[in-house]
């Protein structure tokens, strides 16, 4: 498939984030649950970094997938 005809928010790299209600988001603190929407791959994250972290890793391994298969 070309690139042109990919589209720009693709199913594949859909993540729901839910925010704990303790998380004091005014003071820099951002905690919560990650969920990949198709592969349901979830965490716990406890910070920025941890959330960030999980998207790359997450999205670079299911392509990793994709090319395999």
């Amino acid at each position: 498939m070309q690139a042109s005809s990919l589209p720009s928010l693709p199913t594949n790299r859909a993540f729901v984030v839910q925010l704990y209600s303790d998380a004091k988001m005014e003071q820099g603190e951002l905690s919560g649950r990650v969920e990949h929407v198709v592969s349901m791959r979830a965490t716990d994250f406890h910070s920025q970094e941890e959330l960030i972290a999980f998207l790359i890793q997450t999205v670079l391994s299911l392509e990793v997938e994709e090319e395999e298969t």
